[in-house]
């Protein structure tokens, strides 16, 4: 049995309101936090389906203020002061951020963009010498509803980059923003809107949320408030998962949505992220390849996994009950063995890919670059001074995690470790 370990949870999450067409009911929601006027950030792929943005709008009736519909998957500083400009103009008092975490990050930099009055070229300076910008205290409010599950909108971080074409940048630049100022003081979960996300976006997005689960479990900020939440939504999850494919109802993505609403809880906060190995490796493919992220983890995982297990327990006993892999005869070796398959299965059976080499984007020749930026800017192993400094998009998470890793008590990682699993999972 685990020794008792203390603790410290600081986390003020967002009012949850969950339901099948809840959105009729943004407007109330609104007046209840106090808010008059809303400013809806999206993406021109959502903010043009009629599905989505009719509910929205009719929920938020004589509180909705405009559209704003430019986010994209770069999250561009020159979006979020674009973003920033149409919310002086419309008077807002509040963002309402509709899509998947781009949309969500880039309503977060707006509101800290507009608080700063500061030029967009001093934007820049700051964003590409410090890889982040500061947040001021009186910020304008992000609500966000989801329409994917990675689980984003219970976070307190968001990414941001800027290219040398916006003029506020002279090379690409990528970094983060971390403050408990920016979790959103409501998240809406309505599995009509969630239902209209196309099944591949939905399934990349639900595997980062998944691991996120699986993080919180054995990183090494860890409280026992996480590994109930973390454990419960990992179960729903796992029982959930099969049903995404191929044509899933507002049911059974909402099931999807609560697992991944609990598997997030509490994984951003003031004491640090639970973000791990498993984070590491799937950004920085993200970054050297232009994979989605949670494509990313699904073919990276099982892996990851069976390589953590070698080293340490990596809390699998609680990892096998949540996934219901447990038996009472099982040896370290047999659970480990059975986790490792089970969510192996879980990802290839919603048509995810379990192999690199099948990821368009993915060069094996990328793949010491792929770990140089894992271990050393996200972990913090540096131990190959040697290797080609990372590219500044790595700050986006490095910032973020305040260059502490979070790994799991007594793991040791290197770049070759990190090299070793990738070449497992080519």
């Amino acid at each position: 049995m685990e020794p008792e370990r203390g603790f410290r949870f600081a986390y003020d999450p967002p009012t949850i309101r969950f339901g099948q067409g809840c959105t009729s009911d943004l407007r109330s929601e609104l007046h209840i936090l106090g808010y008059d006027q809303a400013l809806v950030v999206t993406g021109e792929t959502t903010g043009s389906t009629p599905e989505v943005m009719r509910p929205i709008r009719q929920g938020l009736d004589d509180r909705l203020a405009g559209v704003f519909t430019e986010t994209t998957a770069k999250k561009r500083l020159q979006t979020a002061v674009r973003c920033a400009d149409k919310l002086a103009e419309t008077d807002a008092d509040v963002l309402v951020a509709v899509g998947g975490g781009s949309s969500l990050d880039i309503a977060r930099v707006a509101s800290v963009v507009a608080a700063r009055a500061s030029s967009p070229e001093t934007l820049g300076t700051q964003l590409a010498a410090t890889g982040t910008l500061s947040v001021p205290d009186d910020i304008t409010p992000v609500v966000a509803v989801p329409t994917t599950l990675a689980g984003a909108e219970l976070s307190m971080l968001a990414g941001v980059s800027a290219s040398p074409s916006s003029g506020l940048v002279s090379e690409p630049t990528g970094g983060g923003i971390g403050s408990q100022k920016l979790i959103a003081p409501l998240a809406l979960y309505d599995p009509e809107l969630l239902a209209t996300t196309p099944v591949d976006i939905l399934a990349g997005s639900v595997v980062n949320g998944f691991n996120k689960g699986i993080e919180a479990l054995y990183a090494s900020t860890r409280t026992p408030v996480t590994d109930g939440t973390a454990s419960r939504g990992i179960k729903l999850l796992a029982a959930s998962l099969p049903a995404l494919h191929p044509d899933p109802s507002a049911e059974d993505v909402g099931r999807l949505a609560r697992g991944v609403m609990l598997a997030s809880y509490g994984t951003t906060r003031l004491s640090g992220t639970s973000f791990s190995v498993l984070h590491a490796i799937g950004h920085a493919l993200r970054i050297h390849a232009d994979v989605q992220l949670g494509v990313a983890h699904a073919a990276v995982t099982p892996d990851t996994l069976a390589w953590l297990f070698e080293s340490v327990d990596g809390r699998r006993q609680l990892l096998g009950d949540a996934l219901g892999v447990v038996a009472a005869n099982d040896s370290d070796t047999e659970l480990a063995a059975k986790i490792v398959t089970a969510i192996q299965t879980l990802f290839t059976d919603i048509e995810l890919p379990d192999q690199l080499r099948v990821i368009d984007g993915v060069d094996r020749t990328s793949l010491d670059n792929v770990a140089a930026t894992a271990a050393n800017s996200f972990l913090g192993a540096n131990d190959a001074p040697d290797q080609k400094r990372a590219p500044r998009e790595a700050r986006e998470t490095a910032h973020a995690w305040s260059g502490t890793p979070h790994t799991p008590p007594g793991l040791s990682v290197s770049q070759a470790d990190i090299r070793d699993v990738l070449q497992a999972a080519w």
